[in-house]
């Protein structure tokens, strides 16, 4: 990079029920692949991918930690850091789009983020690509949650067809871009 310009790395992690689709997600924006092959996340699994945002270089390391209860005591080690924090739920399944709000409140309770009230999250409802008649969850139902935590972003997605995955992954690193310039002119060097 010849310009001279910091590279900035933001860590993302994405939190939500085991099936929901979060490896899909991330192997769907990183590597522009889908597989029907459902392998369990055991603790967490990163990806890195390098994008342009608002001209700047950015390193997204996006963190997948495993859905199940038995991994959550490792939150500490992969929240503490994060710029963004990304909760997916799928839209067929009422269950895990319940669990959001455990969810949100596990990761401010083990990240403790500076300002809890600013920080970025954005909601994936994914599986958009299933036969509208197994739909349990409303865009609707998923917007009324939104606006009630403080207007978080929400797309609709499906790793499978890669709809929307694009333009949520954009949002997410703009979020998480917006949390780093604050800290960014804090540090002098």
């Amino acid at each position: 990079m010849a310009s001279g310009r910091k590279k900035v790395l933001l860590k993302v992690i994405i939190l939500g029920d085991s099936g929901v689709g979060k490896t899909s997600l991330m192997n769907q924006y990183v590597n522009k692949k889908f597989s029907n092959q459902y392998k369990a996340t055991i603790g967490a699994d990163f990806l890195t991918k390098e994008v342009l945002v608002d001209d700047r270089v950015v390193t997204m390391q996006i963190w997948d930690t495993a859905g199940q209860e038995r991994f959550q005591s490792l939150g500490v080690a992969f929240y503490r850091g994060a710029d963004c924090c990304v909760l997916a739920y799928d839209v067929n399944n009422s269950k895990s789009f319940e669990s959001l709000d455990q969810w949100r409140d596990e990761f401010l309770v083990q990240a403790s983020p500076r300002d809890p009230e600013r920080f970025p999250f954005v909601l994936l409802g994914n599986k958009i690509d299933v036969e509208e008649s197994k739909r349990m969850i409303s865009q609707k139902r998923a917007m009324a949650w939104c606006q009630s935590k403080g207007n978080v972003p929400y797309f609709e997605t499906s790793a499978k067809e890669a709809i929307n995955v694009e333009q949520a992954f954009q949002t997410i690193a703009k979020n998480a871009l917006s949390q780093e310039t604050d800290v960014d002119m804090l540090v002098s060097y």
